[in-house]
């Protein structure tokens, strides 16, 4: 049956009937909802290479909130690339990191929920909760043994409830989230993640399993849950950490996923989510293996830094485009300080690598072109410049239709640098191979 032009499976576990998130999928991020047709069409090259990807559009509450838009316009943008593109996949919007206080605006145009329980890691449960959990979950105490994890975990009652207290208050409210969400959508209606990303140190495969366990305990049937990872994920450049821990931590995490989906019946299809901050180039191929090795599915979110593929085509098509990418550097550099502030987690800007406004004004579209577009193979790349320019969309929302004007009027370019930027450097490695 098709809901909201997607497809509801049938019978399956109790806990993953409904709307299903198929085995991969891509959250691609669209700032000012105009290039959904040429992120679609990466996703159909994926489908002509003999791989299903579904899109996800995703759009958090602050991007909504700095650009004055609404999650309905995604949606909108979404149904529309969709209809025009004659796409028959399935392809969801997601509410990007959400809680309690900000999921009202999405609940009617959202069918993918990212839960965000960051700001509850950490904070102690009661004593009652984490002896419950414990007096439950005998089997997470002792030796744990993880089928495709070659040695077992050890672990004793203090460890499985110091885990437990660190993580049961956030699972908690993820419950109470996912609940509020489903009183509003209907239960097998939306696809939950549950983001455990932004904490102090990455969880280990038992952990996990710990997490997993204490999930299932809320009933949540999350599809795609979201663990901390060892390095930086900064947003638009790559990975900086060490690629080999990466590749045994996401290899040990598709194995304790397996484990808890058979031991604790959560979802079939539940797959991890790496949120990536887009352009994790070198840890591409260890997720691939992973993925390819195992038979498990991956969601990569954010895939693709759109909104820079704009200005880099803006730039190429010269004239008035060039002057807008131009325009939007010498504001981000002007104000650099406050569009940095909301985003200094996940961005290192060296500012003294920052070329000067005068300097970018004389530049010739090739120049910009090569300074902002991630190729480490070129001299000309800029890292820092790069991310200042990631996180100065704030500008070019302020251009308003000026600068929609310039992506209609460069659309054929803009486009083509879209698609190709999705395909060819994240679809392709993660997916293909």
């Amino acid at each position: 049956m098709a809901i909201g032009g997607f497809v509801l499976e049938g019978e399956g576990q109790a806990m993953s009937d409904g709307l299903r998130l198929p085995r991969f999928s891509v959250g691609v991020g669209d700032r000012f909802a105009h290039q959904a047709k040429a992120q679609l069409r990466a996703c159909m090259m994926a489908g002509d290479a003999g791989v299903q990807v579904a899109p996800v559009w995703n759009k958090s509450n602050r991007e909504h909130v700095i650009l004055g838009s609404e999650p309905g316009a995604t949606r909108a943008a979404a149904d529309r690339a969709v209809r025009e593109m004659g796409w028959t996949g399935p392809y969801f919007v997601d509410a990007d990191h959400i809680g309690l206080k900000t999921m009202a605006r999405f609940l009617e145009p959202c069918d993918f929920f990212t839960i965000d329980v960051a700001e509850e890691i950490g904070r102690p449960a009661t004593a009652r909760d984490v002896d419950a959990f414990a007096k439950r979950h005998a089997e997470l105490v002792g030796e744990v043994r993880i089928p495709s994890i070659a040695q077992p975990f050890r672990t004793d009652a203090d460890f499985v409830k110091g885990v437990a207290n660190k993580f049961l208050t956030a699972v908690q409210t993820a419950g109470l989230i996912y609940r509020a969400i489903a009183e509003n959508k209907g239960v097998g209606r939306f696809v939950a993640e549950v983001s455990m990303d932004e904490t102090d140190s990455p969880q280990t495969p038992v952990e996990l399993l710990i997490i997993l366990a204490a999930i299932a305990d809320e009933g949540i049937p999350i599809q795609t849950i979201a663990p901390k990872f060892t390095g930086r994920f900064n947003k638009g450049v790559d990975y900086v950490g060490d690629v080999a821990q990466f590749a045994k931590e996401f290899g040990e995490d598709v194995a304790a996923i397996a484990f808890a989906v058979e031991r604790y019946g959560l979802p079939e299809n539940l797959k991890l989510s790496v949120h990536s901050g887009s352009d994790k180039f070198s840890i591409y191929r260890a997720i691939h293996e992973a993925v390819t090795r195992s038979g498990a599915g991956v969601h990569l979110k954010t895939a693709g830094t759109t909104w820079l593929e704009e200005l880099i085509g803006l730039a190429e098509a010269g004239g008035g485009g060039l002057e807008i990418a131009k325009e939007v550097y010498r504001e981000a550099y002007a104000h650099a300080e406050e569009l940095m502030g909301p985003y200094a987690a996940v961005i290192d800007i060296d500012r003294a690598e920052l070329p000067l406004p005068q300097v970018v004004d004389g530049w010739t579209g090739e120049q910009y072109v090569a300074a902002l577009r991630h190729d480490r193979a070129n001299a000309a790349y800029n890292q820092s410049f790069r991310q200042l320019l990631h996180v100065g969309f704030k500008v070019a929302a302020k251009m308003g239709e000026r600068y929609l004007r310039a992506l209609e009027a460069n659309e054929a370019v803009v486009a083509r640098n879209v698609t190709r930027n999705l395909f060819e450097r994240h679809i392709r490695p993660v997916f293909l191979g």
